[in-house]
């Protein structure tokens, strides 16, 4: 990535002055500043997506399988065992067990159809059978939630195949509801003088604000247009920035457009302590709106991974914990599968793997662990990418 030229816009108090910073230069401050750490945030984000996506393809997913086909060689080596003389009644009845349990999961999650005939087999219950009555009743209770959450009626025949057909099915409903509340008459309310007062002043801020950014861009664009530059090498300069400058001011990008009036010294950092608080407040409208344009901005991209990877909305998470977090997933991986591995050679010895299951215990159901088999299909949240 090419380093950037761009110098900080700050506001500072002139040396021979010990007069502080008004209310308005403080806060244009705070807000270059809280923009410039949004803006690095967003580069990082963008050069560490393609990277995360890379290490998911080339170490993730690999080990994922990996770890599927040790767990499936798990499944067909209790298959065996049940089978065995060895093995008594209690015995089985926990082989049975673990083969549902291990099956199942790999079945749910990582679509291993093969091994839908072992599961049939030891289960009082046909996995399609099982999956589609799940389905069922998940599709109710979305339905359900749905509709409390958003007071709409869906239709009885909706398809709950899928969330995504839910989620469509709820996206028309909600826009049909809309529909209709706006063709609804209504009656608007007589608006008070302060009310238009108050929207004239808004207005007229929005406008200053506009010619703000436009004398900023037009001071520019007189010192920069590459038309009116003889030398050859000045004007492949001037067109370099003055692309710059067209993509700063169609992004209403005012601290980016600051940022170059500094680089070509058109303005330094005495002229900024110049600029009256009056005008600085226009500044500071910009800024704000340009600032959570970029929150949001970032606050989205992480949403796409907070979703994925099942973590809650409130948690924060950044580019080097998303990476962090991946690496510690793969390390979990490389040792499940070391795990299994060893499990495998060990209990190849019946009688090694008899000993082991006389210590198991199959463990008791509780309701949510029900609940958990209705919300997420036998997948808990943080167990899968």
């Amino acid at each position: 990535m090419a380093q950037s030229n761009s110098k900080t816009v700050r506001i500072t108090p002139k040396t021979a002055e010990k007069k502080p910073l008004s209310t308005a230069q403080k806060q244009f401050n705070s807000l270059t500043k809280k923009i410039d750490l949004q803006k690095k945030l967003l580069v990082e984000w963008k050069e560490t997506i393609p990277l995360y996506h890379q290490q998911v393809e080339q170490e993730y997913e690999p080990l994922q399988d990996a770890l599927t086909e040790h767990k499936s060689q798990w499944t067909q080596l209790l298959d065996r065992f049940y089978g065995m003389p060895l093995f008594k009644k209690t015995d089985k009845q926990k082989i049975k067990h673990l083969i549902c349990e291990i099956s199942g999961d790999l079945i749910a999650e990582f679509n291993k159809e093969e091994l839908k005939p072992l599961f049939n087999k030891y289960s009082d219950e046909d996995y399609d059978t099982i999956d589609q009555e799940t389905n069922a009743a998940a599709g109710d209770m979305m339905k359900m939630i749905a509709e409390n959450m958003f007071n709409v009626d869906l239709d009885d025949d909706v398809d709950l195949s899928s969330p995504e057909k839910l989620h469509a099915h709820l996206q028309q409903k909600l826009s049909e509801q809309h529909e209709t509340q706006a063709k609804a008459p209504v009656k608007e309310r007589k608006k008070t003088k302060k009310q238009l007062e108050k929207e004239a002043r808004q207005q007229e801020e929005e406008a200053l604000a506009s010619k703000s950014v436009q004398e900023v861009y037009r001071k520019l664009v007189a010192v920069l247009h590459p038309d009116r530059e003889p030398d050859e090498q000045q004007r492949e300069r001037k067109t370099e920035l003055m692309q710059r400058v067209n993509t700063a001011y169609g992004k209403k990008d005012l601290l980016q457009l600051l940022e170059l009036q500094l680089e070509i010294e058109q303005i330094d950092p005495t002229h900024l302590s110049q600029i009256a608080d009056s005008r600085l407040k226009y500044f500071n409208k910009i800024l704000k709106e340009q600032l959570a344009e970029l929150e949001q901005e970032n606050d989205q991209i992480a949403s796409v991974f907070k979703m994925d990877l099942n973590m809650p909305f409130y948690i924060p998470l950044s580019p080097k914990q998303l990476m962090l977090m991946l690496k510690n997933d793969i390390r979990a991986l490389q040792e499940n599968i070391k795990a299994v591995q060893s499990e495998l050679e060990v209990f190849e010895n019946p009688a090694e793997f008899k000993a082991w299951l006389k210590n198991y215990k199959i463990p008791k159901r509780t309701a949510r662990d029900d609940l958990d088999d209705l919300l997420f299909g036998g997948m808990m949240p943080f167990d899968f990418r």
